[in-house]
């Protein structure tokens, strides 16, 4: 199914056109990629396209299918980080097992910490799901609080006005180009967020299971109530028995419907399915989880899509 009512359908105000226009003829070197930019996940990779076009270049290291926890520091992403003016990352101890790698082999001091060439999302949204007590033997847990901060579009919004500005700070030359184009991205998801808010409204309160912690902005954003998680320990495949414990515990609390990303393994979801005769619903979770998300506002369009048709 394509997505519904896409950005393409939101039309861009004429005088924003015109001044994207301006912009890119009356720089100098607005034709080419002078920003290179080193995206860590498909969606800060996705919004740095939105606010720079053809002003930069963009290296994805990880894709939708890709546990962005677990990546190879291979020798070409530490290739593509030595060349960068700006590295964008969530942060928030995401890719704290191979980002500290790439930075360090890639002996680019454009990018290090401290430096404004070091961009992380995180930094510019309120993070839910602080712990209360660190324990690495618990699992995948964030100091900070929950990384997967992309599943709320208000988020996208609070990083994009961030990303925008820094990118004018970098690259002063195409400053009016990158705030022009930040203007036009605003506005149509702007329109958008209110057009999601109205379809979303089936959703709250609905009780949900996810495999992993990875939802609570989205959770946060529409108002689902989670009541189980699958993985007794966040980042680690649960056993049959924690399994059977789910189980026992939805039938007590039941839940509408179970979530999970599109990277995760179906194993877990799949036998609490047969189990506890419970729907699944994929979650694309970033740029490019499933042929509908082919842009941030395909994203989010997909999703509700199908977490509506989980209902039924």
């Amino acid at each position: 199914m394509a997505p519904i009512n896409s950005e393409n359908d939101i039309m861009t105000p004429p005088i924003t056109r015109l001044l994207i226009l301006a912009a890119s003829l009356l720089l100098p070197g607005a034709s080419h990629a002078a920003l290179q930019i080193f995206a860590c996940e498909p969606e800060w990779g996705a919004l740095a396209r939105e606010i720079g076009g053809d002003a930069v270049s963009v290296t994805t290291a990880t894709t939708a299918m890709q546990d962005p926890h677990r990546i190879e520091a291979r020798p070409s992403l530490i290739a593509r980080a030595r060349n960068a003016n700006l590295l964008v990352c969530t942060g928030a101890e995401l890719e704290i097992g191979w980002l500290p790698l790439i930075l360090a082999s890639s002996a680019n001091p454009a990018i290090q910490a401290g430096q404004p060439g070091q961009f992380f999302a995180a930094d510019f949204v309120p993070l839910l799901d602080k712990p209360a007590v660190l324990d690495r033997a618990a699992g995948d847990v964030h100091a900070a609080g929950n990384p997967h901060i992309q599943t709320d579009p208000r988020n996208i919004a609070r990083v994009g006005a961030a990303l925008a500005a820094r990118m004018a700070q970098l690259d002063p030359a195409q400053a009016a180009l990158y705030q022009a184009r930040w203007k036009d991205f605003s506005t149509r998801w702007d329109h958008a967020m209110a057009r999601w808010q109205t379809r979303a409204a089936p959703l709250r309160g609905i009780p949900i299971v996810v495999q992993h912690a990875a939802f609570p902005y989205l959770q946060n954003w529409l108002g689902l109530r989670q009541v189980a998680v699958l993985e007794a320990k966040p980042g680690v495949e649960p056993s049959l028995a924690s399994l059977a414990a789910v189980k026992a515990q939805l039938a007590v609390t039941p839940a509408r419907m179970g979530l999970r990303a599109a990277y995760q393994s179906s194993r877990p979801s799949d036998w609490i399915a047969r189990h506890a005769g419970l729907k699944i619903v994929v979650i694309p979770f970033t740029v490019g989880g499933d042929p509908d998300a082919r842009d941030l506002f395909g994203l989010f369009d997909s999703t509700l899509t199908k977490l509506l048709a989980g209902l039924n």
